[in-house]
């Protein structure tokens, strides 16, 4: 058994063959995480001294950040003691994950391959979560599928989900297929830890492509209700997609005084907004990133590369925090 030291001066025991994030779990210890496969990088952390050995491969990592020294706390287990740089999340409440019964109120179509689904749970089981959490949807024969919450916490208990269909994907067949109102699924969560830290004073960028957005609306809705002295001091949202079909909600007229930069990776001649990624987009507007703080949702793709611009570009490297979708291995 070895000794795990981090730099925020919390320590545990990690036993052989146990991931670096459950050994500090069994330690009542919260680190950052998302899909905990290995495959996103939520759970990045950077080695300063020890020796790790891998568990699972860590495809949500470069070949120059294994070099760097970073590795994912989901994918390894201490081979030796080890002290390791990672933001530790303890200091939030975060609420216990639960398994609830859930019926579907409503489906809609939000452009020609996302669904709005809107679930509800028992009144007296409500679920507690943070704004920008997900949930894992267990359908017909235990399938597994993970879904941001789109909206905050409501009085009502709703849940939002922003559903993009896949190709010969199982639950998204039942989805956009066969799913109807009344419909009984059960839900798995709150799971992750893309929620908002320290917000006061900064100036909050929010990246998402596709369906990243759902998180980030739910960020937006929630932001009303923090105090005069821990608001923001801007807002700006980037948020890409292929076409404008792709862009299916009205962030502007979201609670805040958001500013808003859309982006069309395939745009029509007659597009007069921004053409490319979201991180370029945002990097063109030449922002002072020295006090800002990052939340990006997305494609694995955008998540690596705005980490690395943004740091480049001023961003504090403590200030980035993302959540990555990766494709289910079953679809």
């Amino acid at each position: 058994m070895v000794q795990v030291n981090l730099t925020t001066g919390s320590y545990f025991e990690c036993l052989d063959g146990i991931s670096i994030f459950e050994s500090a779990a069994k330690a009542q210890i919260s680190l950052p995480y998302s899909c905990k496969t290995g495959r996103c990088s939520s759970c990045k952390c950077r080695v300063l001294s020890g020796r790790t050995l891998p568990l699972v491969d860590e495809i949500g990592l470069t070949t120059k950040e294994i070099e760097d020294g970073w590795i994912l706390s989901c994918a390894r287990t201490a081979a030796s003691d080890l002290f390791i740089d990672v933001e530790e999340i303890s200091g939030f409440v975060i609420p216990m994950v639960k398994t609830l019964p859930a019926r579907i109120s409503s489906l809609n179509k939000l452009a020609p391959d996302v669904l709005r689904v809107i679930l509800r749970v028992p009144h007296n089981s409500m679920l507690d979560y943070l704004p920008g959490q997900y949930v894992n949807v267990i359908g017909a024969g235990g399938v597994r599928r993970s879904y941001s919450l789109a909206n905050s916490p409501s009085a009502d208990g709703r849940l939002e989900l922003h559903i993009r269909a896949v190709v010969e994907g199982v639950m998204s067949d039942y989805w956009f297929n066969g799913a109807k109102t009344d419909d009984l699924v059960r839900i798995n969560g709150p799971m992750g830890s893309f929620f908002l830290r320290e917000t006061a004073g900064l100036d909050l960028v929010f990246l998402a492509t596709g369906t990243g957005i759902a998180p980030i609306k739910a960020l937006i809705e929630a932001m009303p209700q923090l105090a005069t002295s821990k608001l923001p001091r801007s807002v700006t949202v980037v948020w890409g997609g292929r076409t404008q079909d792709d862009m299916y909600l009205d962030v502007a007229a979201m609670p805040g005084n958001q500013v808003f930069i859309p982006v069309l990776s395939r745009a029509s001649p007659c597009w007069s907004g921004r053409r490319g990624y979201v991180q370029q987009a945002l990097l063109d507007a030449q922002p002072d990133l020295s006090k800002a703080a990052v939340y990006a949702c997305g494609s694995d793709a955008m998540i690596h590369s705005a980490r690395l611009t943004m740091f480049e570009a001023g961003l504090p490297s403590n200030r980035f925090y993302s959540d990555a979708f990766v494709s289910s291995a079953a679809n």
